[in-house]
Formats: structure tokens, C-alpha cells, sequence
């Protein structure tokens, strides 16, 4: 049955329920025939790109190509009497297998007979060239490694609900155009940050998923309860606070590359358990981590093969460094005209784009200006730098003007990719700083609890330092110009799905 079918997995058509039977019968005829139809190991099986490598050389009218060996899930599969051609896939790529009866002997021949698509199988034979000119395994010997029981995607009309591709996506990966391409290049953008990371001397770390205060943002965390110490517990929201300790003890350059987990909305580019980088240096600041976060999203669009200028959310970005740096309040006044500097002018600008002015601090209804009018202007890669010191708790501020803060957020097609701070680590000022962010959140948000041991580290002493942060999947979707970043997450969260 194809998983879009309107009929529920436990009522399959009667058609539904014969192809399926089929493939019943097929298992029972291998196992009469003493087949394994779960297989086993098969060795030195070689991948389909490096096979089709070595026909790129081959004379197409020779009849002397090299014997291969490959292993794969069927994708295409037609009978022509006492010959079975088929597309072989693996994780590399395609290839066709043509399998004679007279080529396997009558021992294989009725185990050929069983073969449906999706199945996984073994072959090996000799490469080379179909009539039509298609590069073939003429093979002798079929393996069998995997029988399907269950039947693939309608061509046409299968796998096409966006939920349906999620929750399952292992047929996603198999019949999505390009799904397992994304997927791949994910792997190999964060092969790359950490190899950059790696060659500056940063140390890669693991700091705990389960705490006691959610701390280093402001976000609602999921709560637990560990029995055997009868205390509530959090997932952690940031990476950062257990990064910072570190610096204390003398780990001078330190990353993560962590799960963390915000009890929040779902979005086109929200999901409630994501993947962040945090990295920080001793002795760097918010400079020195735009320098980092350059690098990084070079050599990451390299590793994914990213081109350097594209179209993505209706912005062109151009990937070729260095990329522009612009004040926040620079680009405030740019777009609508304010005054930054000035409480009055914010707040009529404000007004004019539905933003609540009455009672609240000019620096928060900047913010929100700044989010409704500047942000879907930015195509970037643009490093956004200078923010308003009052929403920045974590931040150093600039010795000559200490309204403003030493922060820096990188823009792509209007979305936020990476933030990052020149370090507080006056243990004094954070004390006080973390208590205005704690009053002013209810107790469901925040577990209204002050990390009093961060404070007490900081006081043994801090070295000035940056740090930066870079959610991956929102890198990922970027790179790979995915719309969604559902689309960048093998597993993302659903509400539960009544059908199973």
C-alpha cells in the first residue's frame, strides 16, 4: 500500500492487501529454497560511484570489463522472460544489474524469481555496456540480503505529504528526490566545523544535558524529576554557562556541538530540540569570533559544495568573504528612519508598525523595531554588530560607551544563523544582571533560580574572552537552500499520529 493511501496501515485495500501477500509468498518460497531472507555479511562489496568510476574508462563495445561487486536496494525491476533487469541503489548512487538465467545456473534462477522492489541484494558479474549503451553488471552470482515486506511509494502519487515524508523518513531517504544528498552534506558541514575548530587549537568538550537551572538564554526548558536524588531538573536550553567553567579551569579554547532543548513553538525555522555550536575563546572577543564564524561558514559551504552566490528565501547571498559588518543602530536608521539614539523617535517608529511602546524600555522596543523592520532586509551573510547593552545580560560593554554592547549577530536571508558576545566576566555585574533577567520571567519560564556556582566560578577568575554561537540546522537548511528546517533534521517532533 502506498503510505499516502487515505486507507489506515491496519485496513489495506484488497489490492493493497494481495501485493503484500505476494511478498508473504516470496518469503516463504525463499525459505523453502533455504535462503536466508535476512541475509548476512557480504564482503568487499564496492560502492556504486567507484563502480561507475571504472566504467567511465571502459571501450563500450568491449566485452572484457573488470568483475565487480556491489550491494544495494532494488529500485527498478523488470522481467523479460530468462532475463531480470534491475536499478541496484546504494548510498553513492545508481546502477543497472541485468541477471540471465543462463549466466546465475538454475540453482539462483528461482531466487531471482523472488525478488521485488525494495528488496536488498548482492551481485557480482561483469561491467560493462547494455545495447542501449547503459552502463550494466552482467552478473553470475545474486545474494540475498534483505526481502521487503512491505511495497514502496506509489511512482507517481506516494510520498508526497510533507508530515508523512517526516515521520517516515527512512522512505523519505530511499525515494525523496535529494533528501539523502541534504542529509549527506549535513554530516560533512559539521566534519568540517570541527576540523576548523580543531586546527585553532579548540578542544571539543561534553557538558550535561540534565541540570539543575536553565541557564545562557531566555527560554521556557522542559522539566523532568531524578527519582533517586528527588530534585526537578531541566534540559538544558544553552551549551554556554558549563562552556564558560571551563575557561575558568584553564580550558582555553572550547567547543560543543550539543543537543539542546527550548519548550517552545514549531516553526519553519523553529523545532523544540536542535542542534547548537558554542564555542569560546580565552583571551579573543566578539571580533576574533566573526573572524571564527567567517571561516567556518566557508569552509562549511565548501564541504556541502554550496555555490558561492544563490537564491534562497527571495534574497541573493553571496558566500564570498569578508563579509559586511553594520551597526545595529546604522542599519536601524537606514530602514526606517529613526532616530536610535533618541526614545521619542524609536517609539513613534514603533507605533507605526503595531508595536507596543507604552511602559517599556526604549532598548526593548528597539529590539522589536529592529526585528519587524530590519531583519527581512538582510540578505547577507552580514555580521550585524553593536547591540544596546540592556538586552544583552552575557555581553561586555565597550569601555567608551558602555550603553552599547560588544555583540555581533550574523544575518542570512533575513534569519538569524549565529550570535556571539565578547564575554562578561566581572562576576559582580553578572550577579545583578541575572537578577533583573530573573525578575522579569515567570517561574515556569525560567526555574527562577539564580546559577549561583557560575557566579562563583566567575569569581575565581574568568579570562576576557569571545564566544559564539551558530545554530547548525539553520546553517544546514542555508547551505542546502532547504525551505524548512524540518527538512535539515532526520527526526523531527509531531504530535502524536493516530493512524500508528
Amino acid at each position: 500500500m502506498s503510505p499516502s493511501s487515505p486507507a489506515a496501515p491496519d485496513q489495506p485495500s484488497a489490492t493493497a492487501a494481495a501485493l503484500l501477500q505476494a511478498r508473504r509468498d516470496k518469503l516463504a518460497k525463499l525459505q523453502e529454497l533455504g535462503i536466508d531472507p535476512w541475509g548476512s555479511r557480504f564482503d568487499d562489496a564496492q560502492p556504486v560511484a567507484t563502480v561507475r568510476g571504472q566504467g567511465d574508462t571502459l571501450d563500450q563495445a568491449a566485452d572484457d570489463g573488470p568483475t565487480v561487486r556491489v550491494a544495494g536496494r532494488i529500485m527498478l525491476l523488470r522481467n523479460a522472460g530468462r532475463l531480470v533487469f534491475l536499478d541496484l541503489v546504494d548510498r553513492t548512487g545508481r546502477i543497472q544489474v541485468m541477471i540471465g538465467k543462463k549466466q546465475v545456473g538454475p540453482e539462483t534462477w528461482p531466487v531471482v524469481g523472488c525478488l521485488d522492489l525494495g528488496d536488498i541484494i548482492g551481485v557480482e558479474g561483469r561491467l560493462g555496456y547494455s545495447n542501449s549503451g547503459e552502463m550494466t553488471i552482467f552478473a553470475s552470482s545474486v545474494t540475498f540480503l534483505t526481502k521487503s515486506l512491505e511495497t514502496p511509494p506509489d511512482k507517481y502519487h506516494g510520498l508526497v505529504d510533507t508530515e508523512l515524508r517526516q515521520r517516515m523518513r527512512y522512505l523519505d531517504l530511499i525515494h525523496g528526490e535529494g533528501v539523502r544528498d541534504r542529509f549527506v552534506a549535513r554530516s560533512r558541514i559539521i566534519e568540517a566545523i570541527r576540523r576548523v575548530l580543531a586546527d585553532r587549537g579548540y578542544l571539543e568538550v561534553e557538558g550535561p544535558t540534565l541540570q539543575e537551572t536553565a541557564g545562557g538564554a531566555a527560554a521556557r526548558p522542559f522539566h523532568t524529576h531524578h527519582n533517586a536524588l528527588d530534585i526537578p531538573l531541566v534540559l538544558r536550553i544553552a551549551l554556554e554557562l558549563h562552556l564558560k567553567r571551563l575557561l575558568v579551569g584553564g580550558m582555553e579554547r572550547v567547543f560543543e556541538l550539543g543537543r539542546v532543548y527550548r519548550n517552545e513553538g514549531i516553526s519553519p525555522r523553529h523545532n523544540p530540540e536542535f542542534t547548537m555550536l558554542e564555542a569560546y575563546e580565552a583571551f579573543g572577543d566578539y571580533e576574533t569570533m566573526m573572524d571564527l564564524t567567517e571561516a567556518i561558514l566557508v569552509a562549511a559551504a565548501a564541504a556541502a559544495e554550496t555555490p558561492e552566490t544563490f537564491s534562497w528565501m527571495g534574497h541573493e547571498v553571496s558566500l564570498k568573504p569578508p563579509f559586511p559588518r553594520k551597526r545595529y543602530d546604522d542599519l536601524l536608521a537606514e530602514v526606517t528612519g529613526c532616530d536610535p539614539a533618541d526614545p521619542a523617535s524609536i517609539a513613534t517608529a514603533a507605533a507605526q508598525h503595531a508595536i507596543e511602546t507604552t511602559g517599556r524600555h526604549p532598548d526593548v522596543i528597539k529590539s522589536e523595531l529592529f526585528e519587524a523592520t530590519v531583519e527581512k532586509t538582510l540578505a547577507g551573510p552580514i555580521f550585524v554588530i553593536d547591540y544596546p547593552a540592556s538586552v544583552c545580560p552575557l555581553t561586555k560593554r565597550k569601555a567608551d560607551l558602555p550603553q552599547i554592547a560588544e555583540r555581533f549577530e550574523l544575518y542570512v536571508a533575513g534569519m538569524e544563523l549565529a550570535n556571539a558576545y565578547t564575554e562578561l566576566n566581572d562576576p559582580d555585574l553578572q550577579e545583578e544582571l541575572f537578577r533583573t533577567q530573573l525578575a522579569g520571567l515567570a517561574d515556569d519560564e525560567s526555574m527562577a533560580r539564580m546559577d549561583t556556582d557560575f557566579i562563583r566560578a566567575l569569581r575565581h577568575g574568568m579570562p576576557p574572552a569571545g564566544g559564539l554561537g551558530i545554530g547548525i540546522d539553520r546553517l544546514v537548511m542555508f547551505l542546502t537552500q532547504a525551505s524548512s528546517i524540518r527538512d535539515v533534521i532526520l527526526f523531527p517532533i509531531h504530535r502524536p499520529h493516530s493512524g500508528g
